[in-house]
């Protein structure tokens, strides 16, 4: 009996080793080529979607230009992928999570207001010039907004996994189908406001 507790509690050890050391698994080749490919040159290795970026018309609401796995193939297996953030005016990239990774900022044009919250609920935020880095460590809830009513900002972001994933709050919470009553129990307030929050955060028709 006192073996099996004694493996019971290795085998726990180290499950929660592995845990804390999680990330993008490592792989025993140079790259990884889909299944569905047998062959792959150098355009395989690069990306082209941020050519839309090139002398565009700033957009009118928040936008992100991802280069993860999902878009970039090629970055299965690397650990790294990217994003350029653009903000018109007075726009926020609203408190959201990378479960995956944390993410560094670098602010190309423009100011930013940013901040993240850790697991003791301190809210650490700074004001970004053009050409300021801030990192916003990995799963904490954090947020970017440009306060400057003139003038629109423009950021990169890295991420240390080809799979860093976004959960957005007011997404997750108002429009996944949590029911109206836990909600409004939640954050103390009424089924009537939730409804309100839920309405305004469904894709416009």
């Amino acid at each position: 009996m006192a073996a099996l507790k004694f493996f019971s509690l290795l085998i726990a050890s180290f499950a929660i080793i592995q845990m804390a050391m999680a990330g993008d698994p490592d792989i025993v080749s140079d790259f990884v080529i889909p299944s569905n490919m047998s062959f792959v040159d150098g355009a395989f290795f690069t990306f082209t979607a941020m050519r839309s970026l090139v002398g565009a018309e700033p957009p009118t609401a928040f936008k992100v230009l991802k280069a993860s796995m999902a878009e970039f193939p090629a970055l299965n297996g690397q650990s790294v992928s990217y994003a350029v953030l653009q903000y018109p005016v007075a726009t926020p990239n609203p408190p959201h999570t990378h479960p995956r990774s944390a993410e560094l900022l670098f602010l190309v044009d423009g100011s930013l207001e940013v901040g993240f919250v850790d697991t003791t609920n301190k809210l650490f935020t700074q004001t970004l010039q053009t050409g300021d880095l801030f990192v916003f460590p990995k799963g904490l809830v954090h947020f970017q907004y440009n306060a400057d009513a003139q003038k629109p900002a423009l950021a990169f972001s890295a991420f240390g996994s080809a799979n860093a994933g976004t959960v957005s709050l007011p997404n997750t919470l108002f429009t996944t189908g949590i029911d109206d009553n836990i909600l409004a129990q939640s954050f103390k307030t009424d089924i009537a406001t939730i409804q309100a929050l839920k309405a305004g955060l469904a894709p416009k028709p």
